[in-house]
């Protein structure tokens, strides 16, 4: 059955750079092939450059941002340990159902959905919970458009309480800067802002995160995942752990160099320029925004529909009639809103036009 090509403007995957297309079809190496390796090396140090990191353990992780998720907590927690985690939407709420299954105590500081979490509400948790492991927080809540302040958080540096944040609809569409934000752990996905076809967990670690993995007294319940014995493998001692994705890393390398090329802070700007169009221009088609001013994402916006739409009948006719797909809400969304990404190669000003056209000829 032939596949029909498609402009994916929902919350991910989005449509890949054409420099991944072409490394998509590159000959296949072996994980241990030395011109692997060496492109491997090269892509760990171009994930540095657009996570702004100068962290030495940095590298893909096999599987998608859920993965990368997994990766941090099951390294990072240990049973009886104290989580605190940030919820404002549904990734917020996955963060605490993973802490919660790695043994940790988890405390909540929760947000209305639409609304950003306080940062100051995260620092006066952990105060009173000084002994806390971590605190987590979703930078990009891909359920809700909505970003959340990061750079606040860096106050926990001097305390022994590591910060991760998920940057997996952030990284490469807005600012993201692990040093400078004193962020310890972090993780992305390929299928967003950068471009790439779903499958593969950025990732990076903080050398007092490095520490932490390194001292636990018990192992992470995840062996797959364990970045103790992945370490290995993508540093120098070349130690085989599971066979890489090899295809993908290419694709990400591809990736990342399309983004290096045209320049980190240029990639943020062409996101930012495209997001606001849209945003300027659906509430004189019917739709609200549904993030609070202020915290709403360029590359992933979320809308309430117009008064009376039909939401599952208006998104199948956009996906038969022109091939266009968007998100629907989550939760009390559901049925409600849409999600809208423009994202990596689609945050492009002729997708916004072809997609409000679109809408015009249906709403």
């Amino acid at each position: 059955m032939p596949l029909t090509e498609r402009l994916l403007l929902g919350p991910g995957p989005s449509n890949p750079y054409p420099e991944v297309a072409a490394a998509l079809v590159r000959p296949m190496l072996g994980h241990l092939d030395p011109e692997f390796l060496d492109l491997l090396d090269e892509t760990s140090q171009r994930l540095r450059a657009v996570f702004r990191t100068e962290n030495r353990l940095t590298l893909p992780v096999s599987g998608t941002g859920s993965a990368g998720m997994e990766a941090c907590f099951v390294n990072l927690l240990e049973p009886g340990d104290v989580a605190i985690v940030g919820v404002n939407g549904v990734f917020g709420e996955r963060m605490c159902e993973v802490a919660r299954r790695c043994g940790a105590e988890v405390v909540r500081i929760d947000a209305p959905w639409g609304r950003a979490i306080d940062p100051q509400r995260l620092l006066d948790a952990q105060a009173a919970s000084p002994r806390a492991r971590l605190v987590a927080v979703v930078h990009a809540e891909t359920s809700t458009g909505v970003r959340n302040d990061v750079e606040p958080l860096r106050a926990l540096q001097g305390t022994d309480t590591l910060v991760l944040v998920d940057t997996v609809t952030s990284l490469g569409g807005i600012p993201v800067e692990v040093d400078e934000w004193g962020i310890d752990a972090c993780y992305s996905g390929t299928q967003k802002c950068l471009g790439v076809p779903p499958g593969l967990a950025p990732v990076t670690f903080s050398p007092r995160a490095v520490e932490r993995i390194g001292t636990r007294a018990t192992p992470p319940q995840s062996w797959y995942l364990d970045l103790g014995l992945i370490g290995q493998y993508v540093g120098s001692a070349r130690r085989y752990h599971h066979t890489a994705p090899v295809t993908m890393v290419f694709a990400l390398h591809a990736a990342l160099g399309a983004v290096l090329d045209e320049g980190l802070e240029a990639a943020w700007a062409r996101h930012e320029r495209v997001g606001a169009l849209l945003h300027d221009e659906l509430p004189a088609r019917g739709f609200r925004l549904l993030a609070e001013a202020g915290h709403r994402l360029p590359e992933l916006t979320t809308a309430w529909l117009p008064e009376g739409a039909d939401d599952a009948a208006l998104r199948k006719a956009l996906l038969e009639t022109y091939g266009i797909e968007v998100g629907g809400g989550l939760g009390d969304f559901s049925g409600k809103a849409w999600r809208i990404g423009l994202m990596g190669h689609n945050a492009r000003e002729q997708n916004v036009l072809t997609f409000l056209a679109a809408v015009d000829a249906l709403v």
